[in-house]
C-alpha cells in the first residue's frame, strides 16, 4: 500500500550516479517524488499516477545498441494525459531521439562548468530542422534567471536536430541547443545537470518546471508524511505485533518513535548487543530511549558470544553482512518466542532509508549494485516475520525533520548514523572480541574529541576503522613496535548518496592521533581518510 500524496513527480532513472538528487530537489521544492527504473512498465507508472515525469541522465549513447529507452507506451500515455516531461542530459537526448530528432557524437565533449545563454524568447522549429531565429517569448523554465547562467555539463553527444514542435531556449559556445521546449506539448529538455550544486540556480529551474509548467502547489511536508504514515502503519499491521530492531541511531530511533505512536503497546523494541556496538552503547541507548519515548520499554539482548563465534574466521565483507543479518533475525525470533507470540503473526521494524534502497537495487540498464545494505540485502530469504520499513522512501535529512516532528531531542535527531552490522564492517578483517575492543577504544576517543572541539555537529558521519592485517613499524620509548593502523573517517553530506570528506582542523587530528596511539594498546599509526563519495563509499566495507 503506497502513500497517497496529492502531488507526485516520478523520476525515471537511466543510470546517472546523481539521479537521486533529482528526487531530493523535487522534495525540497515541496512535492513528493520517487525514483524508478527507466524500464518501469506502464502499469506501475499508471499506479503511481504522476503529475510530471523527469528523465535522468545516464552513461549511454541513445543511438548505441542496447542503450536504455523509455517504453513507447509510456510516451503515448504521457501525451494522452498531457503530463509535463523534463529530460535531463541523457533524458533530454532520449526525448529528442524518441520524438523524431537526431543525436550524434559531439566533436567536443563537455565535462564541468559551462556558461549558457538563455534566449530572449522562443526558437521555433521549422520542418523538423533546428531554427536559430530567436523571438520575444520568455521560456518559463528559466523564469527569474539572468540571461547567462553557469551550469554543469557531463556529456559527449549532442542534439543536432530537434523534434518537430521543439525550439531551442538556451545555447552555449559548444552547442546551439543547451535547452529546448515544446510549450504546447509541455516537453522540456536540458543538456546540463540542474540537480547538482555545481549548477547554482539548478533548484530554481526544477522549481520553475514543477510550479510554473506543471502548476503544482508544492505543499508536501513531514507533518503530512507523519500523519499519513501512522494511518498506513495501522492499516498494514492490523492485529499483528511489531518487533523493533533498535540500534540507537537516528534511523531506528525515529522509526521506533513513529511505530510507538501508531500502535502503542503492540510494538516491542529490542536492542541486540552483538559485541559490535560502540563503547557503552547499549546502556546509553536504553537510557535515552526510555527517557524520550515514554512507555516504549526497550529491552536489551546480550548476544555477544553468538556473534563472535560465527564471525571468528570470516573476513569477506558481504559474508560478514549476511551472517550478522541472519544472527539478528534469530535473536529477534527467540525474543518473539519468549513473548509467547507466533513469528508469523509479527512484523520486523527496520530503519531502512531511501539511499539504502537505491544503493542495494540494480536497475536494469542503469545502476549496478555497490553493496548490500544490512537493512535491505543482509537478511535471510526464509524469514518467518514480515519486514516493515516506514522510512524507506525518506532521505536522511527528512528523517531528522520527522524526528523533530515526533518530539525527539537534538542529541537523538542529530546523532551520527551507525550501521546495522556495527563495528563488524569497520574491522577490515575477521572479527574477534579483542579486535572489537581495540576499535571500540579508538572510536570512543575520536568521538569524544570531536564533541569537545565542536566539530561533531558539523560532521554528518564520523567513525574509526581498524586495519588489523596492516602492521606498521613504530617506536615507543626505546622499543620498536609492530602495530595496527586506525583510520579516521569524517564526511559531510545531506542525503548520504554523495559525500565530501570533512576538513578536520589539524590540531584536532593531532590530539586524536596522540591519544589513540598512547591509550589504545596495539595501535601505532593513525590515518585520516580524504576520499569523496563517489568514487569511495562512506563505510570501508
Amino acid at each position: 500500500m503506497a502513500l497517497q500524496h496529492k502531488e507526485r513527480v516520478l523520476v525515471l532513472d537511466f543510470g546517472s550516479q546523481v539521479s537521486h538528487l533529482i528526487c531530493r530537489r523535487c522534495r525540497e521544492v515541496g512535492v513528493y517524488s520517487e525514483l524508478r527504473s527507466c524500464q518501469t512498465g506502464l502499469d506501475d507508472i499508471q499506479a503511481f499516477n504522476p503529475d510530471a515525469l523527469i528523465l535522468s541522465g545516464g552513461p549511454h549513447s541513445v543511438y548505441e545498441p542496447g542503450a536504455p529507452h523509455l517504453r513507447r507506451e509510456v510516451w503515448e500515455y504521457a501525451k494522452m494525459r498531457k503530463i509535463p516531461i523534463l529530460g535531463i542530459c541523457y533524458g533530454f537526448q532520449e526525448m529528442c531521439h524518441a520524438l523524431g530528432g537526431r543525436v550524434e557524437p559531439g566533436t567536443k565533449k563537455e565535462f564541468g562548468r559551462t556558461v549558457m545563454t538563455i534566449t530572449s524568447g522562443d526558437t521555433r522549429a521549422q520542418n523538423g530542422e533546428q531554427s536559430h531565429k530567436r523571438g520575444r517569448v520568455e521560456p518559463s523554465l528559466f523564469a527569474g534567471l539572468s540571461s547567462k547562467e553557469e551550469v554543469w555539463m557531463s556529456h559527449g553527444d549532442k542534439v543536432t536536430k530537434l523534434p518537430p514542435g521543439m525550439c531551442s531556449i538556451a545555447y552555449s559556445d559548444n552547442s546551439e541547443c543547451v535547452a529546448c521546449a515544446d510549450h504546447l506539448q509541455r516537453l522540456y529538455g536540458v543538456q546540463f545537470h540542474p540537480e547538482v550544486t555545481h549548477t547554482p540556480n539548478g533548484t530554481k529551474m526544477i522549481s520553475n518546471f514543477i510550479k510554473n509548467i506543471c502548476g503544482l502547489k508544492c505543499k508536501w511536508n513531514m507533518q503530512d508524511f507523519c500523519t499519513q504514515e501512522v494511518d498506513r502503519i495501522t492499516q498494514i499491521v492490523k492485529g499483528k505485533h511489531v518487533i523493533g530492531a533498535v540500534s540507537g541511531g537516528v534511523d531506528s530511533s525515529v522509526a521506533a518513535a513513529l511505530m510507538h505512536r501508531a500502535i502503542g503497546n503492540k510494538f516491542h523494541p529490542f536492542l541486540v548487543d552483538s559485541g559490535l556496538l560502540r563503547k557503552d552503547e547499549a546502556v546509553e541507548v536504553k537510557k535515552r530511549m526510555d527517557a524520550h519515548i515514554k512507555g516504549m520499554n526497550l529491552k536489551v539482548i546480550n548476544a555477544t558470544d553468538d556473534f563472535m563465534k560465527e564471525l571468528k574466521d570470516v573476513s569477506e565483507p558481504e559474508t560478514k553482512r549476511k551472517i550478522i543479518g541472519r544472527l539478528f533475525i534469530e535473536q529477534f525470533e527467540k525474543a518473539v518466542n519468549k513473548l509467547g507470540l507466533d513469528p508469523k503473526d509479527c512484523m520486523l521494524l527496520q530503519g531502512t532509508l531511501y539511499p539504502d534502497v537505491i544503493e542495494s537495487t540494480s536497475y536494469k540498464g542503469p545502476s549496478t549494485v555497490i553493496k548490500t545494505h544490512h537493512n535491505v540485502g543482509g537478511l535471510p530469504e526464509k524469514m518467518k516475520m514480515g519486514v516493515l520499513e516506514p522510512l524507506r522512501l525518506l532521505f536522511k535529512d527528512e528523517v531528522r525533520s520527522l524526528g523533530r516532528k515526533l518530539g525527539l531531542p537534538h542529541e537523538s535527531v542529530m546523532r551520527h548514523p551507525f550501521p546495522g552490522p556495527g563495528l563488524g564492517i569497520r574491522i577490515i578483517d575477521s572479527v574477534t572480541k579483542e579486535k572489537a575492543d581495540t576499535l571500540r577504544k579508538a572510536d570512543a576517543i575520536y568521538i569524544e574529541e570531536i564533541r569537545k572541539s565542536g566539530d561533531y555537529d558539523k560532521i554528518s558521519q564520523a567513525y574509526a576503522a581498524l586495519l588489523p592485517t596492516v602492521k606498521t613499524v613504530g617506536v615507543m620509548g626505546d622499543h620498536r613496535t609492530y602495530g595496527c593502523v586506525v583510520v579516521l573517517r569524517a564526511v559531510t553530506t545531506t542525503d548520504f548518496m554523495t559525500a565530501d570528506w570533512y576538513h578536520m582542523p589539524y590540531e584536532v587530528l593531532g590530539r586524536i592521533s596522540s591519544r589513540i596511539i598512547n591509550e589504545v594498546p596495539g595501535v601505532n599509526r593513525v590515518c585520516y581518510d580524504v576520499s569523496q563519495k563517489p568514487p569511495a563509499t562512506i563505510e570501508w566495507e
